[in-house]
């Protein structure tokens, strides 16, 4: 299993070079976490969080899943949120999305893939919702900009959970952030405005 070895070996270096930059990182890090983001993700290998926003660890909190969705059902999701909100009490939530997306091409090409069909259904809901939006748009273009329909969509979703309407009515100021990723160039690029509960 040289594979597994391999990761072991580079935690080992990694803690060491952590160690060496910052003698005490360890030490406090294992004594609180207080991130003031919420980082809402694509589970593609290729978009690490922490890595393309220069943050360490404990300074983000983090929920990936297929196309960066948040369903209504998805308890999995709404624990993190809740505990983002309610016990880490996170300022910004980030929904991110990224081009080349394989959930969002899988969704749009409508193919069955077995379980994971009940899933893509929620981004073919969204699709369905925005296809005056797409329409004209083929290929890599009609792709990318679902990719952003779809970041749009799941902020808006944050934004209706009871979660963040309770933490709203008590006062918490929230904000929540569209952003997409280029794999190409490694780049963020915030779509639209910030969101908001309204007072």
């Amino acid at each position: 299993m040289p594979e597994i070895q391999l990761l072991l070996d580079n935690n080992v270096k990694w803690a060491e070079q952590i160690d060496e930059e910052k003698p005490d990182f360890f030490d406090k890090l294992s004594k609180q976490q207080k991130p003031k983001y919420l980082w809402i993700g694509c589970a593609d290998s290729r978009v690490p969080a922490n890595d393309i926003v220069g943050l360490l660890p404990g300074e983000l909190f983090v929920h990936r899943n297929v196309a960066n969705m948040v369903v209504h059902t998805d308890l999995n999701c709404l624990s993190v949120l809740q505990y983002a909100v309610d016990v880490l009490e996170v300022k910004h939530i980030i929904v991110c999305g990224h081009y080349g997306c394989g959930g969002i091409t899988a969704a749009l090409k409508g193919e069955p893939l077995g379980l994971i069909d009940n899933w893509l259904g929620h981004i073919q809901d969204v699709a369905s919702k925005y296809a005056h939006e797409l329409e004209g748009l083929e290929g890599e273009a009609k792709d990318d900009r679902m990719c952003e329909l779809n970041v749009r969509e799941q902020a808006l979703n944050v934004l209706r959970t009871s979660i963040v309407k309770s933490a709203k009515a008590a006062g918490k100021d929230i904000q929540v952030h569209s952003f997409i990723y280029s794999i190409k160039n490694g780049r963020l690029k915030k779509l639209g405005q910030d969101m908001t509960l309204p007072a």
